[in-house]
């Protein structure tokens, strides 16, 4: 049986995270304690991540490769069907199971409580909210962050999708749009400009003329050629 549309639907791209040595002194220095062992694994995973592309989340990599998906394709690293709205994810539910998010985001939103304009702590506490999903929160942060640290091109991207994961599209496209003018060469803005007129907008005409753009920048990405073959699949 051929793979279904929503299969084939590609998740946005988000920045990699910076490399964060600078960071690191400040943060272990005013967080101490039971903080120290929080900021050194994210600071080796930071380290690993500058290393890479922009990553996909594995749910992206399913639907653009395998096409075959069970249950419908995925938004925001999801498990909401094409056309739904993501769901922002329960906290309590992400940090149950063994998993440390949720301890990590309370130490951190307490010194970030004590600390507003830490810009790196605020940025830091908006990513791990992005990694759950926690898409209103998320967004808070990283507009907080652009107060601190404007024309950040990689967090507008960021901004973006949480934009895009609380449906508000308009808002999204007017990120990746601000992002695009200060850094012509952005490709991720220009990459989550296609996902959100082809899959959520259906304006497929005009996803395709900024994938023409997209294909001109990047012509050897890989995660541009699979996006290309998703356009090329919807109505």
């Amino acid at each position: 049986m051929g793979a279904e549309l929503s299969d084939l639907i590609p998740e946005v791209q988000r920045p990699a995270p910076p490399a964060a040595a600078s960071q690191k002194d400040n943060i272990l220095f005013l967080m101490g304690g039971l903080l120290v062992g929080f900021v050194v694994a994210y600071l080796m995973f930071e380290a690993m991540a500058s290393r890479q592309p922009p990553r996909l989340t594995p749910a992206l990599r399913a639907q653009i490769v395998d096409g075959n998906e069970a249950g419908g394709g995925a938004l925001g690293g999801g498990e909401a069907p094409a056309g739904a709205a993501p769901q922002a994810a329960d906290p309590a539910a992400a940090g149950a199971g063994g998993g440390p998010a949720m301890a990590e985001i309370q130490q951190l939103r307490a010194f970030v409580e004590k600390n507003p304009n830490d810009a790196a702590a605020v940025r830091k506490l908006a990513d791990l909210n992005f990694d759950i999903q926690n898409w209103q929160r998320a967004q808070e942060l990283y507009a907080h962050y652009l107060e601190l640290k404007p024309n950040d091109t990689d967090v507008m991207t960021d901004l973006g999708i949480t934009y895009r994961g609380l449906r508000q599209f308009d808002k999204a496209l007017a990120l990746f749009d601000q992002a695009k003018k200060l850094d012509p060469n952005h490709w991720q803005s220009y990459y989550n400009e296609v996902v959100v007129l082809a899959f959520d907008l259906k304006k497929t005409a005009e996803a395709k003329a900024a994938l023409a753009k997209l294909e001109q920048m990047q012509p050897a990405n890989p995660d541009v050629k699979k996006l290309a073959n998703a356009v090329a699949r919807t109505p």
